[in-house]
């Protein structure tokens, strides 16, 4: 029997209905679901300073939800990494990762890809001093995405506090919903990379991330001198002098700090400001 003997011929007149069908299916999709910003907050234990001595990286997502809030999400986790070489006692003993814990793992450029860049992608990476993170997950790494500092941020935002570092911040600001044996221990990479999301979502959640991004970029942002002679001093309690002094500091951050004040008071400090107290042997 011929295919064609059950066909049905459609009449003309039918067509403009089955249109309105097809047309009202569409309508019932459900509509392609948009990425929530992202920001992956990530932490780097090394067995030395070359290109490729990771030996873990943790990771935990913070995102943006429906209320116009930052949160943490249940996306976290760490992986240990090959750093193909030794690690020493000497490094050993701040993270307490064994060589024989990494010498079956993956290598460093064939883990990072995949946890820098994940599916859906980020907004920003993130990480305390991240300038440290940025030396090992360079943007072929990474997707090129752009880096939040939450060191430099935490200068800016909360400058009345005494100290700056993860774990000073942690226990300084008691962040909220931070579970303690989640944090822990310090010095691994999924626990600290935990206790910093919770800095940066209280960061997010008070300045833009914008503001963030562009903080990022630039040296930090000291709230007083931290050595010499007037250590423990506002920048707003030293004369021009000793401010101008400050710009000639081998320290990038001092360096701007006191820029900034003198910037403040309408004082020109620019000229000097990225150069360092002592000039090249050549």
């Amino acid at each position: 029997m011929s295919s064609l003997t059950n066909a049905r011929i459609v009449d003309d007149g039918e067509l403009p209905q089955l249109g309105l069908d097809l047309w009202l299916l569409e309508q019932r999709k459900e509509p392609p679901t948009v990425p929530k910003p992202r920001v992956r907050v990530v932490d780097l234990e090394t067995a030395g300073n070359g290109a490729n001595d990771v030996c873990e990286i943790g990771w935990q997502d913070v995102v943006f939800n429906e209320d116009g809030q930052w949160i943490l999400t249940e996306e976290r986790g760490a992986h240990f990494v090959n750093p193909g070489r030794p690690i020493s006692a000497e490094t050993m003993a701040i993270h307490h990762i064994l060589d024989e814990q990494v010498a079956d793992a993956p290598f460093w450029k064939d883990v990072a890809p995949a946890i820098l860049s994940p599916d859906g992608g980020v907004t920003a990476l993130a990480a305390h001093r991240a300038a440290f993170e940025q030396r090992y997950c360079t943007p072929r790494l990474s997707g090129g995405a752009p880096w939040i500092c939450t060191w430099k941020c935490a200068l800016r935002v909360w400058p009345d506090l005494t100290r700056f570092s993860n774990q000073m911040l942690r226990y300084q600001r008691r962040p909220e919903g931070l579970v303690h044996e989640l944090g822990l221990p310090a010095h691994r990479a999924m626990p600290d990379a935990y206790v910093t999301a919770h800095h940066l979502r209280d960061l997010l959640n008070t300045a833009s991330i914008e503001q963030l991004l562009q903080w990022s970029t630039e040296p930090g942002l000291l709230p007083r001198v931290p050595s010499g002679p007037d250590r423990g001093k506002s920048w707003d309690r030293l004369g021009t002098d000793a401010l101008q002094d400050y710009l000639r500091d081998r320290d990038a951050d001092i360096r701007f700090s006191a820029q900034s004040e003198l910037a403040r008071r309408g004082e020109n400090g620019e000229a000097d400001a990225d150069k360092p107290a002592q000039g090249s042997f050549l």
